[in-house]
């Protein structure tokens, strides 16, 4: 059976092919697929996004879809930026200005606990449907540390390992990040 990945991005597609390569027949990318289709996220969960999104890329090509949604929830701002990380300032994918914003939120905050949040979900063509959540916990730092991944990484600190996740190795961070706990407990369910 071949599955289909609701992504493009090229780092995401390696470590989900990585994992569940022994469980489908091959893995390929929207790109790959030549599917140019964009999901509108509106859903009020991570879970329902990545649903939403899994249910129209089986539904435009007839394979099984995988898509996952994911982003960083803050305790002292009530979970925020949650389902709206890649958008927090305003313009979606502004890793800069979604950084700089968190800092000003937090400049007053002594509560610096964080966690990145991830839900996975598989549809096949026949109706099932298996879905994952993965979590990693960490703080926000005061400043920018480390050149690695993206996003929120910069800022976000692992105390067990004494860095951010923008310093550390990618291979590690696909390790342990909260997108491999979702693709393990996916995996599991398979």
């Amino acid at each position: 059976m071949k599955l289909i990945i609701a992504s493009n991005n090229a780092g995401k597609i390696r470590e989900i092919k990585a994992i569940l390569g022994e469980k489908f027949e091959s893995i390929t990318s929207l790109r790959e697929e030549g599917i140019d289709h964009e999901t509108v996220e509106d859903g009020k969960t991570f879970l329902e996004n990545a649903r939403k999104k899994a249910r129209e890329i089986m539904q435009l090509s007839g394979c099984a879809a995988l898509a996952d949604d994911s982003g960083l929830c803050v305790n002292a701002l009530g979970g925020a930026p949650g389902i709206y990380s890649a958008r927090f300032a305003g313009v979606h994918g502004d890793d800069e200005a979604n950084n700089d914003l968190l800092l000003q939120k937090l400049q007053k905050k002594t509560d610096r606990t964080a966690y990145y949040d991830c839900a996975m979900v598989l549809v096949f063509p026949d109706g099932r449907e298996i879905s994952a959540e993965g979590k990693f916990f960490g703080e926000i730092t005061r400043e920018r540390r480390g050149s690695g991944g993206f996003g929120y990484d910069p800022l976000f600190y692992l105390p067990e390992k004494g860095c951010t996740v923008a310093e550390m190795d990618a291979d590690e961070k696909n390790r342990i990040s909260h997108r491999a706990k979702a693709l393990q407990n996916l995996l599991k369910q398979l």
